[in-house]
């Protein structure tokens, strides 16, 4: 499903206009001005269902994913690198949506959002973090749960019979200490979230993140991912994109994630920037003429 058609960066022109329009100052970059007209000569893209972005490192792939996310104003969780010409830049880009309908248009814009790999990373942080103070808890409550063994089952002091509230502390502190102490813990902290290595989590944290029918922009997402996890997540973006209505725009240096069938893919290092094959990228040829020269390494 293809949401999003086509998007225009700011122009030459425009760009030019601004900046000298602009008050002399102290600043030493326009950033994202004077970037991608001037120097990648990209002044538009149109996308299909599956379009990957790919270049070295400083190609500007991220950036664009950012200009994109935040004039579609997308839902966005870790901070970026916006400086302060950002909002001025995002004044004079536009793009086009084959969605026109009100009520679609705002369960589209709902539904989609941009995950970068801070998202991921902050993610597992997270879960790490929770699963340490649930540790920490369990410590507590396993010291709580033997000096209740000590003192035996006759109930707090001052228990009287014929106080309604005595009776329902009695009961509390009853049912509290007939509990074994795996039983006791688990009734009053919970398990741990963390069954999953980082790269899993990570991995749970895409297929968790994507639901049907939404336009997503993912920033390398294989980072963390192990080479047969990248393999499962170009499955699950090929499933979700054939049966479930979405769309991706996603930056990347995977092999894996560049092989995927039918994805348009640009290549950011090229001036102008131009579409291509995966095979014909830089970042993919060097892997394969890194195999070819081990190869007899594999035959023996």
């Amino acid at each position: 499903m293809i949401y999003l058609s086509r998007f225009t960066l700011t122009s030459v022109y425009d760009e030019e206009e601004y900046i000298n329009n602009f008050p002399r100052n102290c600043y030493d970059s326009y950033y994202p001005f004077n970037f991608f007209p001037q120097i990648k000569r990209l002044e538009s893209m149109e996308f299909s269902d599956i379009t990957i972005l790919c270049g070295s490192n400083g190609s500007g792939k991220s950036t664009l994913l950012n200009i994109i996310a935040e004039k579609l104003k997308l839902e966005r969780k870790a901070p970026y690198n916006k400086t302060y010409f950002f909002d001025p830049y995002l004044e004079k880009c536009r793009y086009e949506l084959t969605v026109h309908d009100p009520t679609k248009l705002k369960s589209l814009k709902e539904m989609s959002k941009i995950i970068t790999s801070d998202d991921v990373f902050n993610h597992i942080i997270e879960v790490r973090e929770r699963n340490e103070n649930l540790n920490f808890k369990r410590e507590l409550i396993f010291k709580e749960k033997a000096q209740m063994g000590y003192s035996g089952w006759q109930g707090p002091r001052g228990f009287n019979t014929d106080d309604p509230n005595s009776i329902r502390a009695y009961k509390d502190y009853y049912n509290k200490h007939k509990q074994s102490g795996s039983r006791y813990v688990r009734a009053n902290v919970g398990v741990d979230e963390r069954t999953y290595s980082n790269g899993e989590n990570g991995f749970k944290y895409f297929t968790d993140a994507i639901q049907p029918g939404g336009l997503y922009l993912l920033d390398e997402p294989e980072n963390s991912l192990s080479a047969e996890m990248q393999i499962e997540l170009v499955q699950f973006l090929l499933g979700m994109a054939r049966f479930y209505d979405c769309q991706f725009i996603l930056s990347t240096h995977s092999p894996f994630i560049l092989s995927i069938p039918y994805a348009k893919i640009f290549n950011m290092d090229s001036v102008p920037v131009s579409v291509c094959k995966w095979t014909e990228l830089p970042n993919v040829r060097l892997y394969y003429d890194f195999f070819k020269d081990h190869e007899r390494e594999f035959e023996e």
